[in-house]
């Protein structure tokens, strides 16, 4: 792959890829630019020349990025966001800043990201105290109203107040206990198992039960637990079967073993949403660059 010259990208195609990036498709990403299809059509025909990658290809009726433009996303949003933020005046200094930065996220964010996060704050920034609350499936009052600072999940409000960045993929997949049976054959296996499900403490099933009562299957579920951190122990020594993000393999999860789903359930971005009040804010911007660096470490699972 040729090295790519950033000074020869302008910046309005380096936004472009990013909303393309984040909306998942051309035509959602022309509307929320404001230009015609075929302007981003042309755009990202002269990003794939100048970073020597697709960026983008086609999946069924939609397109995924490939790995590279994941990879690369990240910092081109940094960059913009650095670039937005130059006439907001004198640069904010962590090491002297004390306030509570409260952040809304489930159990597999929390654990994923947040330990991270706190451990680069003890470093860096000492006198700032995070907070952290449950988001179940956010919604965009969470943010507009003030009761957190910052959300970190799949899910991201339709609305334009709303600011997202990507931070890594996921997927879902089937975790059983290998020293009680063996791993699910098929769909029917599936479908014939006892299930353990997660009904969110805030009311909401996870986005998988939707999709699966969309297409008329029903898991037989036996335990429902309010989060992700019940599963381990309802599932260690049975023949259950639990269906949750691959990531968890790696800590929560970790004793237990784990094939793909058995039908088609695609895979999932984890999302940092804000507020567009504190996009150019230096602190909270500090604070989203983090995030974002703890994300880039793990991003090599599913290189």
């Amino acid at each position: 792959m040729k090295p790519v010259d950033i000074l020869n990208l302008d910046l309005k195609s380096l936004t472009t890829f990013v909303a393309v990036l984040d909306e998942g498709g051309v035509s959602r990403a022309a509307v929320r630019l404001g230009v015609t299809q075929s302007a981003v059509s042309h755009t990202l025909e002269r990003l794939r020349q100048a970073f020597g990658d697709p960026l983008f290809v086609k999946s069924g009726r939609g397109i995924v990025p490939t790995d590279y433009a994941l990879r690369t996303g990240p910092h081109i949003r940094q960059l913009l966001d650095d670039l937005r933020t130059l006439p907001s005046g004198p640069p904010f200094e962590p090491a002297t800043a004390e306030f509570t930065f409260t952040i809304a996220a489930n159990d597999y964010q929390r654990d994923l990201l947040l330990p991270g996060l706190v451990k680069m704050l003890r470093d860096q920034a000492p006198g700032i105290h995070l907070q952290v609350i449950p988001s179940g499936i956010p919604n965009a009052d969470l943010l507009r109203k003030e009761a957190c600072d910052l959300v970190i999940s799949p899910f991201a409000p339709e609305t334009t107040d709303i600011m997202q960045r990507g931070l890594m993929a996921d997927r879902m997949v089937v975790f059983y206990d290998q020293n009680q049976r063996q791993a699910p054959s098929d769909l029917k296996d599936y479908m014939n198992a006892d299930h353990i499900t997660v009904l969110f403490a805030t009311g909401e099933k996870p986005g998988l039960d939707s999709t699966m009562e969309a297409r008329g299957l029903k898991r037989r579920s036996v335990v429902t637990v309010s989060n992700f951190s019940g599963l381990p122990e309802f599932l260690r020594g049975t023949t259950l079967l639990a269906s949750a993000p691959e990531r968890m393999s790696t800590q929560l999860m970790r004793d237990f073993a784990y094939v793909p789903l058995p039908f088609q359930y695609n895979p999932f971005t984890l999302l940092m949403l804000w507020h567009r009040r504190h996009q150019t804010d230096p602190a909270h911007r500090w604070v989203r660059n983090q995030v974002n660096s703890v994300a880039a470490t793990m991003n090599g699972l599913h290189d």
